[in-house]
């Protein structure tokens, strides 16, 4: 499963000015990431931005580079392999429990594009603001820390599956089933 922490304060790290200069610098694919005590957390999958994919035994994680430090060609990371993956596995459960009936869900940019009529089967039927209904993956939903769902996709993109359409090229998220169940 891949996490996205966006801060070093959602993992409880917190390094000086100098730390986060230097882990600006040499940071590469295949870097092996370690805890103060040298003991291994993982390793660096990707490069995306101002953060790092890091996978440990048993995920992968979306972690802010200045949450690491570079020493002897290695980085260094303030929580022990088995401290992060419990703070993912906490962050799942928690985004997890948000995709429930009821739930708003938000598209891309943050807007409202309808809510969860139904969780079952590993889908969830979402009922859009227009009436029409779309049944997606549960697993293309991401529970948000205000309760409420995103999807990757815009209120227009899944309007037009809906109507039958092709989402555009930028859509991130598998494509759902649909249904007009509105009446128009």
């Amino acid at each position: 499963m891949r996490l996205i922490v966006g801060t070093a304060a959602a993992v409880g790290l917190f390094f000086a000015a100098p730390a986060v200069a230097q882990a600006q610098a040499g940071i590469t694919i295949g870097m092996q990431v370690t805890d103060a005590s040298g003991a291994p957390v993982g390793t660096v999958v990707g490069l995306k931005g101002p953060n790092l994919l890091v996978k440990t035994n048993k995920h992968e994680a979306m972690l802010p580079r200045t949450s690491f430090s570079v020493s002897k060609g290695k980085l260094l990371f303030g929580m022990t392999q088995a401290q992060l993956d419990a703070q993912i596995e906490q962050s799942l459960a928690a985004a997890n429990a948000a995709v429930v009936a009821g739930a708003t869900v938000k598209g891309l940019g943050g807007t409202a594009v309808g809510t969860i009529e139904s969780v079952a089967d590993g889908n969830a039927t979402i009922a859009l603001q227009s009436g029409k209904k779309i049944a997606v993956p549960q697993t293309g939903l991401r529970g948000n820390a205000d309760a409420s769902v995103t999807i990757g996709y815009t209120a227009a993109q899944l309007e037009a599956m809906v109507q039958g359409g092709a989402p555009t090229a930028d859509a991130s998220a598998s494509t759902p089933a649909a249904s007009d169940t509105s009446g128009q």
